[in-house]
């Protein structure tokens, strides 16, 4: 189940720098986060499910080595991705 072109379109337009922007590091980790958002509630209601659940180890691994890279690069940016993304509370 992946993320709907409108869902995705919505996303690269709050979050991308500059209007061709669909690769950057803050619209990649909003992308992420938005899967593990689908995979968790996923998860909820097929707990048995463990190809999901590996997907989901996966996927929050590539969005903590991202978010690693925007906190070594600019920490009050970082600061300020992961307040607007509700990330690690």
């Amino acid at each position: 189940m992946a993320l709907l072109q409108e869902r995705k379109l919505e996303i690269f337009s709050e979050y991308q720098k500059h209007p061709t922007d669909t690769g950057s590091s803050d619209v990649q980790v909003a992308l992420l986060s938005e899967r593990v958002n689908q995979l968790t509630t996923h998860l909820k209601l097929h707990p048995k499910d463990f190809s999901s659940r590996r997907s989901l180890l996966k996927i929050i691994g590539q969005r903590k080595r991202l978010l690693a890279y925007v906190r070594n690069h600019d920490r009050a940016h970082y600061k300020q991705l992961i307040q607007s993304l509700g990330v690690r509370g």
